[in-house]
């Protein structure tokens, strides 16, 4: 287990040599009669335990996945962002780059190319370059949108490197994975930024134990026999267009303040559980024991809170809710509370457990899953049937799994014990989930269901020679 020293984003001068590449630079010549100055490739990410912790500060265990996004780019010289899609059902956009805004999204989510414009303004807001570059670009991305596999956040991290390139502006990993995540508020996601720290700092053959305050990277060897599978329950959820994900963030920062109030100590400074935890020094099964003892009701009313509070409602809706969450009625932080606590718990010992490679550890693991996957379920309510079919499937053949991700949807990890387990896994859930699912018809299910192993950080690819700027 070593700490990540390296702190430059790979900038290679080899392009790789597959299809998709040369798809896309055939895409970008034919869209702006031009080779492409450079190519951009960020992958998903697959969380293997550590549900909605990060934005309560406690540490996760991500690894990037083999789906990527590969974005073709060159500057311009007319002050526009071209941005073309290689996939048809999304439409090419252009903005101006001095003057462009980028609206909250409505009921169906954001627009994709607001992910991209997510990172321009974050490089433009955060550098302030003198004179702000247009840029062409064309996208290609095999991530299963809104599969929990972190597509979209893959897109901003890829557009925050991107222009920061294109504009000559040297930062860290770490610096652009703070970035990438402080600019995804831009479309009203209140993430912790696991997605965008594993997306640069990610490592061959290694998953990331990722902390915060400050933002630093442990690799974790897994066990040999440990293989991972991602199966799609083909159930899509955007985080970005309904309020459930930042219904949580809030319920999570209210229980937080609700804590701190109880202990005395000033809680409109507290809104992450990791931050009080810090004040009052506490163990994190103290905390869970402090949780049981003062959060004893199944839910709060607004009501409730603006009198235990001691504030007006504008006050609380100003200040303690977000945007869309300011007309919640209903607040259950006992139950979010502790499944921070516990999860947070749970990825201690999953890596404690990995360290010492024992003859048990895979076994471990896979309970600890288990236990995460239920925890999602019934105190953090962000599963959905699908996905807990796809868990219980799992559980039938000894496999360990959860969902991965926001939840609501998308995507579970699940950890067989050797490449012949993972096999028959594969093929059991081919014949016993996605057979008659409806969704699955003529669908390749090699890329629904699939083995997966950790994959590096993202790198640029030069097409001639050009000088590195990223350091």
């Amino acid at each position: 287990m070593d700490n990540v020293s390296d702190t430059s984003v790979q900038i290679l001068e080899t392009i790789p040599d597959n299809s998709r590449v040369s798809q896309l630079k055939t895409h970008f010549v034919d869209a702006f009669n031009r080779n492409p100055s450079f190519f951009v490739r960020c992958s998903g990410r697959v969380n293997i335990i550590g549900e909605h912790v990060d934005y309560c500060g406690y540490p996760v265990l991500p690894m990037a996945i083999e789906q990527t996004i590969l974005l073709a780019m060159a500057p311009s010289d007319d002050n526009l962002v071209h941005l073309k899609n290689i996939d048809p059902k999304y439409k090419p956009f252009k903005c101006n780059i001095n003057t462009f805004t980028i609206d909250l999204p409505g009921s169906t989510g954001p627009e994709w190319y607001k992910y991209f414009l997510c990172g321009v303004k974050g490089i433009i807001e955060f550098a302030k370059p003198t004179h702000p570059r247009g840029m062409m670009v064309v996208l290609s991305g095999n991530i299963p949108p809104a599969s929990g596999l972190s597509s979209s956040s893959a897109v901003v991290s890829a557009s925050v490197l991107g222009t920061a390139f294109i504009h000559n502006i040297p930062l860290d990993k770490q610096s652009l994975a703070t970035i990438s995540a402080d600019c995804e508020r831009f479309i009203g996601t209140q993430g912790g930024g696991m997605d965008q720290a594993i997306a640069y700092l990610a490592k061959q053959g290694c998953a990331q134990f990722i902390e915060w305050n400050p933002l630093r990277a442990t690799s974790i060897n897994l066990p040999n026999n440990a293989v991972f599978v991602i199966a799609n329950s083909l159930t899509e959820a955007n985080k970005a267009a309904t309020s459930d994900f930042n219904q949580r963030v809030v319920e999570c920062r209210l229980a937080c303040r609700f804590l701190a109030k109880k202990m005395q100590i000033n809680w409109r400074d507290m809104w992450r559980f990791s931050a009080l935890q810090t004040a009052v020094n506490y163990s994190l099964e103290e905390m869970e024991g402090i949780t049981n003892k003062y959060l004893t009701q199944l839910a709060y009313t607004r009501d409730e809170l603006l009198n235990f509070f001691e504030i007006d409602a504008d006050d609380f809706a100003e200040n303690l809710l977000t945007p869309n969450t300011r007309d919640a009625q209903v607040f259950k932080l006992r139950q979010r509370a502790l499944h921070v606590f516990q999860e947070a718990i749970r990825v201690n010992t999953f890596v404690e457990v990995a360290k010492q490679q024992s003859s048990e550890a895979v076994h471990l693991m896979k309970q600890l899953m288990r236990q995460s996957h239920e925890s999602l379920k019934t105190l953090y309510e962000c599963s959905h049937p699908n996905l807990d079919k796809l868990v219980q499937i799992s559980d039938s053949l000894n496999v360990g799994a959860r969902l991965t991700g926001a939840g609501w949807g998308g995507c579970i990890v699940a950890l067989c014990d050797g490449m012949d387990q993972c096999v028959e896994y594969i093929n059991y859930l081919k014949q016993s989930y996605y057979a008659s699912l409806k969704q699955a018809e003529g669908r390749n299910l090699d890329e629904i269901v699939f083995a997966t192993s950790p994959q590096r950080g993202a790198e640029i690819y030069l097409m001639d020679g050009t000088q590195t700027f990223i350091e």
